[in-house]
C-alpha cells in the first residue's frame, strides 16, 4: 500500500467474488487506521443484514462497527466532517452516486476504502464498482478458491432460482467457481430441467 503525506485524499477498492476475502482486508486496512488513532467511520448498505446489523462481519468472523445507509446520499448525510478514513463493505449496493461522493470525500482530503463485488451472478461487470475501480488510486483484487475444483476462482456463482439482480445471502446460496466451472446460465437450466420434469409427471399422470 502507499501511503500518503499530509492531507492528500485516497481511495481504495478492494474487489472480487463472494469469499475472496474482501471484507476482511477492508476490516484489516480500517483496524490499522484505527490503530494509528485516525477518525474512521465505516458504511455498509442496509440491504446487508446477512449477520448483523450494526457491523461488518467477514466469513472468517472478523468485525468491526459500523453504520447502515440505503445509498451513498443517505451515508453522506451520516458522515462527521472530523472523519479522516471512510470504510465502504458492499459498495455495489450504495448506487450510482457511490462514485461522486468517493471522488468529493478524497477531494476533501479523506482516505476512502471500498470493498465491494466487481461482477454480478451472471458474469457481468456490477455497477458501480467499474467506475469505483476507474477513479480509486489504489486496487486490490481478491480471488476465492473454486469449490468445484479447487482452482483460483473469479466469479460467484448463483445456486437459487432468481432473476433479481440483488439477492442477499451467503454459504448455501452462493460459492466461488473459477472461469472454467462458472455457470452463468445455472438458474435458465435448473427452470428447464424443472419444467421437463414436470412435463413428464403430467404425462405419466395421463397414461
Amino acid at each position: 500500500m502507499n501511503f500518503t503525506k499530509g492531507n492528500m485524499g485516497w481511495i481504495e477498492v478492494v474487489c472480487g467474488p463472494m469469499f475472496s476475502g474482501k471484507s476482511e482486508e477492508l476490516i484489516r486496512r480500517l483496524r490499522r487506521a484505527e490503530i494509528a488513532r485516525q477518525r474512521v467511520q465505516v458504511f455498509k448498505p442496509c440491504v446487508d443484514r446477512r449477520y448483523s446489523e450494526d457491523q461488518i462481519i467477514s466469513h472468517s468472523d472478523f468485525k468491526i462497527a459500523s453504520m447502515g445507509a440505503k445509498d451513498a446520499a443517505e451515508m453522506e448525510t451520516l458522515i462527521d466532517p472530523r472523519t479522516e478514513v471512510v470504510g465502504v463493505d458492499e459498495a455495489q449496493f450504495m448506487g450510482e452516486g457511490m462514485v461522486d461522493l468517493a471522488v468529493r470525500l478524497a477531494d476533501m482530503g479523506k482516505r476512502v476504502i471500498l470493498a465491494g463485488l466487481d461482477t454480478d451472478y451472471l458474469g457481468r461487470p456490477f455497477h458501480p464498482m467499474p467506475e469505483l475501480l476507474a477513479v480509486a488510486d489504489e486496487i486490490q483484487k481478491t480471488l476465492a478458491i473454486c469449490m468445484q475444483c479447487g482452482n483460483p476462482a473469479k466469479h460467484t456463482q448463483r445456486l437459487v432460482q432468481s432473476n433479481e439482480l440483488v439477492v442477499v445471502g451467503a454459504a448455501g446460496m452462493y460459492e466461488a467457481r473459477c472461469r472454467r466451472c462458472f455457470e452463468p446460465n445455472l438458474d435458465n437450466l435448473q427452470k428447464q430441467k424443472d419444467s421437463a420434469a414436470a412435463a413428464m409427471g403430467r404425462g405419466a399422470i395421463k397414461q
